[in-house]
């Protein structure tokens, strides 16, 4: 008599510890009435009545998918190997238990087909120079369709994006010939430069005789000042055609 006595006096307690779940500040319990979603509770104490409710658990800090290397290709042709990290958490319990069986599988095996589906529309340039615009593209298209589970994609950033040897070859080709064009462009522009400057000086000193022969002077100035064993002098073709109609008029007299 007294043991039994004890048992229904401590069966009630142990029901009710049994009962009892404490739910972390970031923790949130999603509860089934007899199989039927009931509430979502936490944080804090609560009650679970053993049998005819069941909880399930659902974290909500943020979570670190490390989406695996996917093979991809691009828009014109080239094939790379691009891996990317994503960053998200759960907003609605209710939503991430009820209506996907495994949010995070679902989450992981959709960012694949994400990442491979959006790099395939752009070229090997744009995933290598526009990687914040790309990670903003697969960030809002896995966020508008992982909202139907109650899952918030915070962020998005693509990790390597990583070549065959051969194309690294001919990338650095490329690379090599496109600096050999600006370097063959900005020559090309320096002599266009300097032979305008030179036409203007010339057009100067065609007006200004003085200028002309300052400018023969300063020349002479120039060359005297220089380490040379021979000294050239220019001949001014005014001289020259003097002499020459001198001679002229000589060959006529005799």
């Amino acid at each position: 008599m007294p043991w039994a006595i004890i048992i229904i006096v401590s069966l009630p307690l142990l029901i009710l510890f049994a009962s009892l779940r404490v739910m972390r500040e970031y923790e949130r319990g999603v509860v089934f009435f007899l199989g039927r979603f009931q509430k979502v509770k936490g944080p804090g104490l609560i009650i679970v009545v053993p049998v005819i409710q069941q909880m399930v658990r659902v974290d909500l800090r943020v979570r670190v998918l490390d989406v695996p290397t996917q093979d991809v290709i691009s828009r014109d042709n080239v094939s790379v190997h691009v891996n990317a990290v994503i960053y998200y958490r759960v907003l609605d319990a209710q939503k991430a238990i009820i209506q996907v069986a495994d949010f995070a599988a679902a989450t992981s095996q959709l960012a694949q087909t994400t990442l491979r589906s959006v790099l395939g529309q752009h070229e090997l340039d744009e995933m290598l120079a526009e990687r914040d615009k790309l990670n903003a593209d697969i960030q809002r298209i896995l966020d508008e369709q992982t909202d139907a589970w109650g899952i918030k994609v915070a962020n998005v950033e693509l990790k390597h994006v990583d070549l065959d040897e051969s194309m690294i070859r001919a990338i650095a080709k490329q690379a090599e010939a496109e600096r050999v064009r600006r370097a063959k462009i900005i020559g090309a522009e320096g002599e266009h430069q300097a032979a305008a400057k030179l036409l203007e000086a010339a057009r100067i000193l065609s007006e200004r005789p003085q200028a002309m022969q300052l400018r023969y002077l300063t020349t002479l100035l120039e060359i005297a000042g220089e380490r040379s064993s021979t000294i050239v002098f220019p001949f001014p073709v005014d001289l020259a055609q003097v002499f020459v109609r001198g001679r002229g008029e000589g060959d006529k007299g005799s």
